[in-house]
């Protein structure tokens, strides 16, 4: 069972995204909290996953979000916004968020999306900006990223597209026909073939470089 943690401070949002993550069998809502209950309800419910708000008036979510990166053992955490260009969010994929997904989302892929972020995935909205992209990486020309792709192996870019698409290491092994230990080994490569200390920064490299195509959808594709 994935133990997730709503954070928004719309009591609206806060039901919503419990009654559609509730129906699914595989996933429960702990809590489902304002931004000022967060880190205590973090320590008492230990989720897995918290979906928290990158915008509240009684508390920052990139302060919110700083706060669960301190903890010894900290929950996956991905952002929500309404905004698919929202300034903050270069900051707290630099912050250590696992990805960032806008709170109209289609419903159907919500919990699909939480399963990814469990397995270790990627989650980035298909409305990712090339705005977010270079706050996210600086500046700069193609070139870069590209030169930088071009040091992985064949089967390093499919595992990297694969990560782009939101996929866990599970799910990165089943359709690659590899074991998740495999699939493992490919990913610590490709992150240190690209510089990088986490899959959001690799899949937003591929971004750049052109990897991914021109559009994708809610898991990242």
């Amino acid at each position: 069972m994935i133990r997730v943690l709503v954070v928004d401070d719309e009591a609206l949002v806060r039901g919503g995204f419990t009654y559609i993550l509730n129906m699914a069998d595989d996933i429960e809502v702990v809590a489902a909290v304002p931004g000022g209950q967060a880190v205590r309800a973090v320590r008492e419910a230990r989720p897995d996953v918290v979906l928290l708000d990158i915008r509240m008036p009684d508390v920052d979510g990139l302060t919110v979000l700083a706060d669960l990166r301190r903890m010894p053992e900290p929950p996956v955490v991905a952002m929500l916004t309404t905004f698919d260009a929202d300034e903050y969010v270069a900051t707290a994929l630099r912050s250590g968020a696992a990805g960032f997904l806008l709170k109209d989302t289609d419903p159907e892929q919500l919990p699909h999306l939480v399963r990814a972020l469990a397995e270790g995935g990627t989650v980035l909205s298909s409305k990712v900006t090339r705005t977010v992209v270079d706050a996210y990486l600086g500046t700069g020309v193609r070139e870069p990223a590209a030169r930088l792709t071009a040091r992985l192996t064949r089967r390093e870019r499919a595992v990297l597209v694969l990560m782009a698409e939101g996929l866990g290491n599970t799910d990165i092994g089943k359709r690659m026909h590899l074991s998740t230990g495999t699939v493992k080994g490919h990913v610590s490569a490709v992150l240190g073939k690209l510089e990088v200390g986490s899959r959001v920064q690799a899949v937003l490299i591929a971004e750049r470089a052109g990897l991914l195509g021109p559009a994708r959808d809610g898991n990242g594709r």
